[in-house]
């Protein structure tokens, strides 16, 4: 039986996903065969496994950490909100359906077993499963039929440490009031608390982690200190969505869509000197990039009314026509930038409706209730404007999409030959609008070293890659996760946990 411990906090955005993460790869470095597991996840950011099956994309990272391959047993149920009040429910990897918040609360308990399964069949594959909870396990009016937090955790008997965020401050009576408003059985399973994002002397802690201990009969197993690691972010909480200055260099601008989805797909640009990439999210803060981004959604239609009524849609259509501003659309942002949206099943909205599109790009979109799931490569066929450089190279990515784009004028040429034979996304001949639907495309760093190289020069600036690939920067960003981690936690105490409750 594999050895458990579940991560749990006493908010979003506690770092459950960063120690879960960092857990999985000091595992793996001990010789341990570990995967991660999170029964649900509500989030935008996710991943397509080899078998073309949904996961969140916290999951896919972890699995990327404990070096294995992600799989849809790390998370059977994922929630990709569409609205405020719904989610587009997907259950080991495909669609289930659309539900209202309360719906799918009144419904939970039909996905039970599908929980259970995936979780019995990671225990019987691995020597160590590391589970993440969701938000809080404190929220006591989701306490009934709860499946992600102190429900799971007596499903798989597992060991709990939480982890409270002091950044935030008041970490003490988040830990304390979590505990307390947990019930006797459910408090019996936290064997420890974890302080995470401190900065500073930790001796100026220590008469408080004193009284917490002492108040809640439950050791503090470690303090990790603030420090920058990039990892992959799982949702909209995200530091990296907050970053709107502009900068020295070159200013690559993200819109910042209400329903954004995917947004590591811009993490690689990150990764050169003299690029400033930063999330605009209204219209007089765009200014005059030197490269517009329109990210993925999960309402392509809705994003688009937004974007259109916030007025950042004619400032980026002047922009690219009447500065020379390129723009490059990904997914959902592909399908805004062509003539019109047209959604005759009612994906999105009513069925038979349509909407005109940001007429940036002579093509049109079709929705259809299937979604394309898919790793997939191909080879870049674009030799206009800044993609000359990238003509003929090989990229990898994903799609996730429910709809084709379709070429209406012939001002327009296919952007990438999959290797399936399909055409994927086009450009405009005068090489200032892309589309893709390639999630993941700025992972090849040859591919996204060519266009901001030409950028750079139009402007007169250098730009130095800080890695040779993602999968090298990634392995070091586990190896710097691992080592803080193991350095600020009492891995004796987990170990000891852990084996307390093997069974």
């Amino acid at each position: 039986m594999a050895k458990k411990i579940m991560i749990q906090g006493t908010m979003s955005n506690s770092g459950k996903s960063f120690v879960t993460a960092a857990l999985c790869r000091i595992l793996k470095q001990d010789g341990y065969r570990v995967a991660p597991f999170k029964s649900q996840n509500m989030a935008l950011n996710s991943y397509i496994t080899k078998d073309g099956l949904e996961i969140g994309r916290a999951q896919a990272m972890q699995a990327e950490a404990a070096g294995i391959a992600p799989t849809v047993d790390m998370n059977p149920i994922l929630l990709k909100p569409t609205s405020q009040m719904g989610s587009q429910v997907i259950v080991n990897g495909e669609v289930f359906g659309n539900l209202r918040a309360m719906d799918y609360y009144r419904r939970k308990t039909e996905f039970i077993p599908a929980v259970r399964e995936a979780f019995e069949r990671l225990e019987s594959q691995f020597d160590a499963i590391v589970l993440e909870g969701a938000g809080s396990p404190a929220e006591i009016n989701l306490r009934d039929n709860d499946i992600v937090n102190m429900g799971m955790a007596k499903i798989a008997n597992a060991p709990v440490l939480l982890v409270g965020d002091i950044d935030r401050g008041g970490v003490f009576a988040s830990l304390y009031g979590t505990v307390s408003l947990l019930e006797p059985e459910e408090r019996a399973r936290i064997k420890g608390l974890v302080i995470n994002k401190f900065r500073g002397d930790v001796k100026i802690l220590e008469p408080g982690l004193r009284m917490i201990e002492e108040r809640l009969h439950i050791p503090v197993v470690g303090v990790i200190p603030m420090e920058q690691i990039d990892l992959d972010d799982e949702d909209s909480l995200s530091d990296r969505l907050v970053r709107t200055e502009v900068q020295e260099g070159l200013d690559v601008a993200v819109i910042h869509l209400p329903h954004i989805s995917n947004f590591t797909d811009f993490n690689a640009l990150e990764h050169y000197d003299g690029v400033s990439l930063r999330y605009v999210d209204r219209a007089a803060h765009l200014g005059r990039p030197d490269l517009i981004l329109l990210p993925g959604t999960k309402n392509t239609m809705a994003d688009l009314k937004w974007l259109r009524e916030s007025g950042l849609e004619a400032m980026i259509q002047r922009l690219v026509e009447e500065q020379k501003i390129p723009v490059i659309g990904i997914c959902g942002g592909y399908q805004m930038l062509g003539e019109r949206l047209l959604d005759p099943e009612g994906v999105e909205g009513e069925p038979g409706s349509t909407m005109r599109g940001m007429g940036l790009l002579a093509a049109e979109t079709v929705f259809a209730a299937e979604k394309t799931r898919t790793q997939t490569e191909g080879t870049v066929l674009a030799a206009a404007g800044y993609y000359g450089k990238v003509t003929g190279q090989s990229v990898t990515g994903y799609e996730i999409h429910m709809g084709e784009t379709f070429q209406t004028q012939k001002n327009i040429t296919p952007a990438i030959r999959l290797a399936d034979g399909r055409m994927d996304g086009f450009v405009r001949s005068d090489g200032l609008v892309f589309g893709s639907y390639l999630h993941g495309l700025f992972d090849n760093l040859e591919f996204t070293g060519a266009i901001l190289t030409q950028l750079a020069e139009k402007k007169g600036i250098s730009l130095t890659a800080t890695a040779k690939s993602m999968e090298e920067y990634k392995e070091s960003q586990y190896d710097k996760l691992a080592d803080l981690v193991r350095r600020s936690l009492d891995m004796d105490a987990v170990y000891k946990i852990m084996k307390e409750y093997e069974s």
